[in-house]
């Protein structure tokens, strides 16, 4: 095992006796990334969340992963060291800019102002420097997902998975924000894995691609 790299060790999924993932393995280094593709109802999502520590128990699923040298299959989701980003932001509606991303904080980050210093800065780092006490109704939808990721970033995680996150958004926020999110995971060193059904997105990751169902 590599010290920063995500290793997903022969994942099978299955759900209802139909396999949908079969014998899965990959390993992506800090700093790169993984594009997953296929069909709708492949299992792309339900990868993710088998890795992620939140797959739905419908699902039936073995394999290993494995975090910065560490197995973390048996780690409840907030254990694994993993952040999410989504299709859809799932801010939230009743907490303001500034208390979305202050959600993500772990716990080290101790004391009102600590804590107000580093969700300016987060903001700072999307572009949004000042917007801590904005509602999130009135944001657009690529200053939305730049609230999202950051939120996700702020719990310092030691990996990321995209599960098509760029899909609702229009042509130029699109390049505008992937373009984002992959330089500031490159900044961090985390490994990416992306599903996808864009090529464009597998070509903006610029990492390998692996193709499933």
């Amino acid at each position: 095992m590599n010290a920063g790299s995500l290793v997903v060790d022969t994942i099978s999924i299955a759900v209802d006796g139909r396999r949908l993932i079969a014998d899965l393995s990959f390993r992506v280094d800090a700093g790169e990334a993984l594009s997953i593709m296929g069909p709708s109802g492949a299992g792309k999502s339900a990868l993710l969340s088998f890795i992620g520590g939140h797959l739905d128990p419908v699902f039936r699923a073995s394999g290993r992963v494995w975090l910065d040298d560490c197995e973390v299959t048996h780690l409840s989701a907030e254990r694994r060291g993993i952040g999410v980003l989504f299709q859809d932001d799932l801010l939230f509606p009743h907490l303001s800019v500034g208390g979305n991303v202050a959600f993500g904080l772990t716990a080290a980050v101790r004391g009102r102002e600590a804590r107000r210093t580093a969700v300016a800065q987060a903001l700072d780092e999307a572009g949004l420097g000042g917007f801590q006490d904005r509602d999130p109704a009135t944001l657009s939808g690529g200053q939305r997902a730049r609230v999202a990721l950051m939120r996700s970033l702020a719990a310092t995680p030691k990996a990321l998975l995209l599960d098509e996150p760029f899909s609702k958004l229009d042509l130029d926020l699109r390049r505008e924000f992937r373009r984002f999110v992959f330089d500031t995971a490159r900044r961090r060193g985390l490994p990416v894995v992306l599903v996808t059904h864009d090529p464009a997105d597998a070509e903006a990751a610029g990492g390998a691609l692996a193709r499933i169902g």
